[in-house]
């Protein structure tokens, strides 16, 4: 996949703050905060609003007028108090309207629904080792109308899709790739869904649409600042600071896989050989054990049980120093490990780290702590993309009618 073929869309992230602009031509803009306001709370009233917003009151009547005339939001009621007229309680319409999500990974293909709430209204998802380009096609052409059924609506309600990748995807080595996945190299994944996905198609990366949907829908929600760990296929990593996902100059911020792996003491050995999924079935298939997915590992075999605590304590090891630079170079309020390996092993995994990291002699510390979206986080994350890009606020959104006035 090639960098022309990644629409701009790591630049559209949940901003941090819920304070709308009173900018001439900012009025998208403080539309998608009121939204967001009105989506991040059970229920809330006008004058709510203009609190958490600071907009003015007659600012919040106009934008709210327009979401439920959208369908977007709706009144449920009045708010009763001692005195004076009661407030009418606003919330988000779920169905108003829904994104899809799809992530491709080397070992697993996953499509949801997601609704305006960020509930997940239908999920299907495949074990696919290296599907190729036409594989998922043929997968997402086949789920797509199941989905819907799922999620109860039809194409009309879909406002678009959102694709969550890893970075170089047929270009990484990692044990049992065959020589045919090179044909995602170059390949426009927009381009290549267009015919069974008639809606726009953003792409990113999987760590990051994994970080963005934790801090939507996970532990995100009560940890402004972490650093998370996606352990898949491969091993990626995302920066979030104040709910800002940070990407770097190059976009490729977080690349906690390819840092060299120096415990191994194998020349251009990187974490990822170590600590990711195919790492650990290539681990217990090297003795004996193997299996095609992580979901088929006997934990109740006592053989298989003593290969998978030998690998809790290399990938251990390969972690303690990147975790030692993340807490000293970036000091954020947690480290957070998700994605697809077990929750067993996760919690083996951070016990491990919690033991040799409290050896060093850290100016703080960071806990370490499960995810809460554990597997479909990335996927979480993709289906966000569309509401970011046409309905909820974000940095890019802002700069764009900066940049217009």
């Amino acid at each position: 996949m090639s960098a022309e073929s990644v629409r701009e869309t790591r630049g559209a992230r949940l901003a941090v703050s819920l304070s709308g602009t009173n900018l001439a031509r900012a009025s998208d803009y403080n539309q998608r905060v009121v939204l967001q306001a009105i989506r991040t709370s059970q229920e809330t009233t006008r004058v709510d609003l203009c609190r958490t917003t600071g907009l003015t009151a007659p600012t919040i009547a106009n934008i709210t007028r327009r979401l439920i005339d959208a369908g977007l939001v709706k009144e449920i009621g009045r708010l009763q108090g001692p005195r004076g007229q009661p407030a009418i309680r606003l919330t988000i319409e779920p169905l108003g309207c829904l994104a899809i999500g799809l992530n491709i990974d080397r070992d697993h293909l996953t499509l949801v629904a997601l609704d305006l709430a960020g509930e997940v209204r239908g999920r299907i998802g495949r074990d696919v080792a290296f599907a190729l380009p036409e594989d998922v096609v043929a997968f997402v052409k086949g789920a797509l109308d199941p989905l819907l059924a799922m999620a109860g609506v039809g194409r009309d309600r879909v406002i678009g899709v959102g694709v969550a990748v890893p970075d170089d995807l047929g270009s990484i080595a990692l044990p049992g790739r065959p020589p045919t996945y090179e044909d995602w190299i170059g390949l426009s994944i927009p381009a290549l869904l267009a015919p069974v996905l008639p809606w726009p198609v953003l792409v990113d990366n999987d760590a990051a649409a994994a970080a963005v949907g934790e801090s939507q829908s996970g532990m995100g929600r009560s940890v402004s600042s972490f650093f998370y760990i996606l352990i898949n296929s491969g091993l990626g990593g995302g920066l979030m600071i104040d709910r800002h996902y940070v990407e770097g100059a190059n976009r490729r911020s977080a690349e906690l896989g390819l840092l060299p792996d120096m415990t191994s003491g194998v020349p251009g050995a990187v974490v990822q050989d170590v600590v990711s999924l195919s790492a650990l079935l290539h681990y217990l298939a090297t003795a004996g054990f193997g299996v095609a997915s992580p979901d088929d590992i006997d934990h109740s075999d006592p053989g298989v049980q003593a290969v998978l605590d030998r690998w809790v304590d290399v990938a251990a090891r390969a972690l303690v120093a990147p975790l030692v630079n993340i807490n000293c170079l970036i000091d954020p309020h947690a480290i957070i490990i998700g994605g697809r390996l077990s929750e067993r092993l996760v919690d083996a995994l951070i016990a491990r780290l919690h033991v040799q990291l409290a050896e060093m002699a850290l100016p703080a510390m960071a806990p370490v702590i499960r995810a809460g979206l554990a597997g479909d986080a990335p996927v979480i994350g993709a289906a966000l993309l569309p509401f970011l890009d046409q309905l909820l606020p974000s940095d890019a959104t802002l700069m764009q009618v900066r940049q217009g006035g």
